[in-house]
């Protein structure tokens, strides 16, 4: 590359992958805060706490994430426990709110942020996960720690990694009257679970799906990600909680973001095929359907940025 396009991407690149940090400002001396937390009863048994349809913030304290739990007659299940110590003492102090029967398990779909660091708040139940989100977290979850505490602060108070400590598979499990199917995925990282409740039709779809919110591919591999909404749309469900944006009673959002990473992938490809480089492809036009969608052209352009060397050097000749 030559060194007027080594600045051009340097000068449209970094932006688009320092977006979030930018926000976040330099570290701040401020006092403790709190998130608020407010379970909403989604189906019987059922509650989530729905969190922004915004990057990582300090103003939302990474509260992004749409973290829920089921009440059983045998005690609570709880799904992903937010993005910080301080966010998973509050998620369970608003389930004892609720009930005073006892955690009984805590699943987590992936080695994203927000879906495990405030485990440390449910340190006294299994905390369970696919083997490759075990792996991940393990090799990379002080790192992601220390990531969250340069993006969002203070609201990072105190917290520490932790590896979840029970490994699970695909498999059916029950519990207090909840039949919960654990659908091992992958695509939006290397290792992404699902959990159906069978008993009310709930599908707790991990980071598989969005709904009016753009995805995020920092460890996107899209071929697979498009088999896994394969898998998912042929569940019997009749309410889907994605771990970002909205929660719907149909399958519109499996559509949605199958159509957004079926452009994507096809738009990168093109441009590449075109001769285009990277700076000129983080400023392509976008379809006027997906115009609805949250930080959109933010997360367009991290995309371009976390995809575009595989789908270059997939496309360079090879040389026998």
């Amino acid at each position: 590359m030559s060194a007027p396009r080594i600045a051009r991407f340097l000068g449209a690149v970094l932006p688009a992958l320092l977006a979030v940090s930018t926000l976040a400002g330099p570290a701040l001396a401020d006092g403790p805060r709190r998130y608020g937390l407010t379970p909403r009863l989604i189906a019987p048994d059922t509650y989530v706490f729905e969190g922004a349809i915004e990057h990582f913030t300090r103003e939302n304290g990474g509260n992004i994430l749409n973290a829920a739990f089921i009440v059983t007659a045998d005690g609570v299940v709880v799904l992903q426990t937010g993005p910080s110590r301080r966010y998973g003492e509050e998620m369970r102090a608003a389930i004892l709110r609720v009930t005073d029967r006892p955690i009984r398990k805590v699943y987590i779909s992936n080695l994203h942020p927000d879906y495990f660091l405030g485990s440390q708040a449910f340190a006294d139940a299994p905390i369970a996960a696919l083997p490759g989100t075990i792996a991940g977290i393990r090799e990379e979850g002080s790192g992601i720690a220390e990531n969250m505490y340069r993006l969002i602060g203070d609201w990072m108070r105190g917290t520490q990694a932790v590896v979840p400590s029970e490994t699970v598979y695909g498999s059916t499990v029950a519990l207090g009257g909840h039949t919960l199917r654990l659908v091992p995925l992958d695509g939006h990282t290397a290792a992404d679970l699902a959990v159906l409740d069978e008993t009310t039709g709930v599908l707790f779809a991990g980071g598989v799906v969005f709904c009016d919110r753009t995805p995020t591919t920092p460890h996107a591999d899209l071929a697979r990600w498009l088999a896994a909404l394969d898998a998912l749309e042929g569940l019997d469900f009749r309410l889907l909680v994605p771990n970002h944006g909205r929660i719907r009673a149909d399958r519109a959002c499996v559509a949605q973001t199958r159509d957004w990473l079926t452009w994507l992938d096809g738009r990168l490809r093109a441009a590449v095929e075109a001769g285009l480089d990277m700076t000129e492809a983080l400023d392509l036009p976008i379809p006027e359907r997906f115009h609805h969608l949250a930080v959109l052209r933010e997360e367009y352009r991290r995309s371009v940025a976390h995809l575009w060397p595989r789908i270059e050097q997939a496309a360079l000749p090879r040389v026998n």
